[in-house]
């Protein structure tokens, strides 16, 4: 009887790159760890890694080939919202999909089975707390052209407006672009409280030092859940400044799961392994929600397995402080502002 095959499709090249080694490393040690406790049906799990790329086309073909050149029983995406269509129609009907990271909020494609927070849930907290904490009022979007930042920003917009903020202004580039004047002078012309930025991995890192080389860090806010420790390692201990996060998961949590989960990643990956953060961690969590749902269900059938979302207790995570949540069910979402490379957490709901 041959393996079960879980094909991990993350991005190893382009914006979304930088999130591959912690992602592929979370994702091994769950089935390191499932591995050790019988597998899943009594069967062994070999996790295929397939390069997504940088688009959707090479996201389509990294489908493709996860299920007819390797034969995957199942498929865990930590990739673009962009890639998230063209992936789920191939997966339709043939094989499970579960969809790892935090997301705009909303996932039109049938049977797609999301994981990570939403829009919503990452930004009502955080924008609450920047309006009655900071006196922010006039917030600035951006971000890149696509899906994901401009859906999030729309949600942002909404609650900007419900609050009595009010949005000076908004502007979109698209992936990979290295120039970002345009953007820094519209927000010095808005005179902005805030900035909101929406760009993907390793743009986030270009965005932010153009920002701080423009001389805004001491002056503006920067707001954003796209950010996270592998984005906050790639810039200058300075150029964090007025920097706010929020996040179902950052490796300073303090608690019994993530205690107990760092202690496993750093025992099995060494001392200097990829930082652990929540696009890399989210692998982690999709191995194991898509591990409980098969256990339970008794197959890898989709039909079989969505009647057990949010139904069926998860055997590990490192979010949250309960010890078995379901798969699938919400967590805590922390608001952090980053010191240095420190992120503090400031608030939890």
């Amino acid at each position: 009887m041959r393996n079960i095959r879980i094909g991990l499709l993350i991005a190893q090249e382009g914006s979304a790159g930088l999130w591959a080694p912690s992602g592929v490393a979370c994702a091994r040690l769950a089935v390191d760890e499932i591995n050790r406790d019988s597998g899943i049906l009594h069967r062994d799990v070999e996790l295929v890694v397939v390069n997504a790329g940088p688009d959707a086309q090479t996201g389509a073909k990294a489908a493709a080939d996860a299920i007819f050149e390797h034969g995957v029983d199942s498929i865990v995406g930590m990739i673009p919202s962009y890639a998230r269509p063209p992936i789920a129609q191939l997966t339709d009907n043939r094989v499970p999909f579960v969809y790892t990271p935090q997301y705009e909020g909303f996932a039109a494609e049938r049977d797609v089975m999301t994981t990570g927070e939403t829009a919503e849930e990452l930004m009502r907290p955080a924008l609450e707390w920047l309006h009655a904490q900071r006196g922010a009022k006039r917030f600035f979007l951006c971000g890149n052209d696509y899906v994901w930042p401009r859906f999030s920003l729309r949600v942002a917009r909404k609650l900007i407006q419900s609050m009595g903020g009010i949005v000076t202004g908004e502007m979109f580039v698209p992936v990979g672009v290295p120039d970002y004047d345009r953007i820094i002078e519209k927000i010095k012309a808005t005179k902005s409280d805030a900035v909101l930025p929406y760009f993907l991995g390793s743009d986030g890192i270009t965005f932010n030092r153009a920002f701080c080389a423009a001389g805004l860090s001491s002056k503006v806010l920067r707001f954003s859940s796209a950010i996270d420790e592998t984005i906050v390692y790639g810039l200058d201990e300075d150029e964090t400044e007025n920097m706010l996060v929020s996040s179902g998961y950052f490796s300073s949590i303090r608690s019994s799961n993530n205690g107990a989960f760092l202690e496993r990643y750093h025992m099995a990956l060494g001392e200097s392994p990829p930082p652990v953060n929540a696009f890399g961690q989210s692998c982690y969590e999709g191995i194991y929600s898509l591990a409980a749902m098969a256990q339970e269900a008794g197959s890898f059938d989709i039909r079989e397995l969505k009647r057990y979302f949010g139904r069926i207790p998860q055997p590990r995570t490192a979010r949250g402080a309960e010890a078995r949540p379901a798969v699938g069910s919400r967590h805590p979402v922390h608001l952090a502002e980053v010191d240095g490379y420190d992120f503090r957490i400031l608030n939890t709901r």
